[in-house]
């Protein structure tokens, strides 16, 4: 079994995790010192979303722009892998997503990792006049939108003509840097359609649920894999976690106090796996068995405070090698 390797979410105010600094500049300043923190630290990567709009419910809010900051934050470091989790495929035509990401990755000096998935939150796209089309057509144009990518980073000349996109030459110089394109992560679970475009085109994918859930869905891409002729191993297979490392003689409650401000501890426990680096890794162990091998974090309030991030890196990540 091959080592696991984490990757980190920075705080982009999606999730309203900047709403405690006013000033916009700060917002980000935040944001880009998680970013720094982790490219010292034993993170493979750092991820943004692509949103528009906060969540739980849409408010006047700082949410900075998934591009933008990929390309920022892939100069502000060094080493970490930058990658979008994941790009709604309605906010940008294909082809300009693949001319995006091929300058990023050149920017980057070959360390983005290209984030798509359909797109899901109504609000958003209708607040930006994208419309909302049906879940068939939203998935019909993701499907073309994969294949028109991949044209763009390795064909000089490409051509495509589909129902909802089509592409007549576009030149695509430099396509990027790493070979043979930058890492293609498709987001999302959907087994008619989405997990066949991961075995067709992906290079890692994402997936949420509980064990049972992930056991079936990674079944259903080992045979969509198979019929593409596909090698399974080959695709990343990542989920995502959030856990707080403590100590064997802290008090749970009191060790993750600042982590879950007006949270109950209970509420907390739910849905964060709270224990020493040991207990952790054996938490985590029933994932590595399924077959998972990246696992993406998250720690509420990062933006103010990474004790926590670098506390998982230098105890946890090392439990894993």
């Amino acid at each position: 079994m091959a080592a696991a390797r984490f990757g980190v979410f920075v705080p982009q105010g999606w999730t309203m995790d900047l709403v405690e600094i006013q000033d916009p500049i700060q917002k980000y300043e935040a944001m880009t010192k998680v970013a720094k923190e982790a490219d010292k630290g034993r993170w493979d990567s750092i991820w943004v979303f692509d949103h528009f709009h906060t969540v739980p419910e849409p408010v006047l809010e700082a949410t900075f722009e998934c591009w933008t900051i990929t390309s920022t934050l892939s100069r502000d470091t060094e080493r970490v892998k930058i990658g979008q989790m994941v790009g709604c495929n309605g906010y940008r035509n294909p082809a300009l997503y693949a001319k995006i990401a091929s300058t990023v990755d050149v920017a980057s000096h070959g360390r983005l990792y290209a984030g798509l998935g359909a797109g899901w939150y109504e609000h958003e796209w209708r607040a930006y006049g994208y419309g909302f089309p049906e879940t068939r057509d939203r998935m019909g144009m993701f499907r073309e939108a994969c294949e028109i990518i991949h044209k763009m980073w390795t064909q000089d000349y490409p051509e495509f003509h589909g129902k909802y996109y089509e592409i007549d030459r576009p030149i695509n110089e430099p396509k990027g840097v790493q070979k043979p394109h930058p890492p293609f992560w498709i987001g999302g679970g959907g087994e008619r359609v989405t997990l066949r475009l991961v075995a067709q085109w992906g290079d890692a994918c994402n997936l949420g649920g509980d064990l049972d859930t992930l056991a079936h869905k990674l079944d259903v891409l080992k045979r969509r894999c198979e019929d593409v002729g596909r090698d399974y191993d080959e695709i990343i297979r990542s989920t995502g976690l959030s856990a707080h490392p403590i100590g064997p003689n802290d008090d749970p409650e009191k060790a993750t106090a600042y982590a879950r401000g007006d949270t109950s501890y209970e509420e907390y426990a739910q849905r964060t796996v709270v224990g020493t680096p040991e207990q952790i890794r054996e938490a985590v162990q029933p994932k590595l068995e399924l077959g998972f091998d990246y696992f993406i974090m998250s720690f509420p309030r990062v933006a103010y405070n990474q004790e926590v991030m670098n506390r998982f890196s230098e105890e946890v990540i090392p439990l894993f090698d």
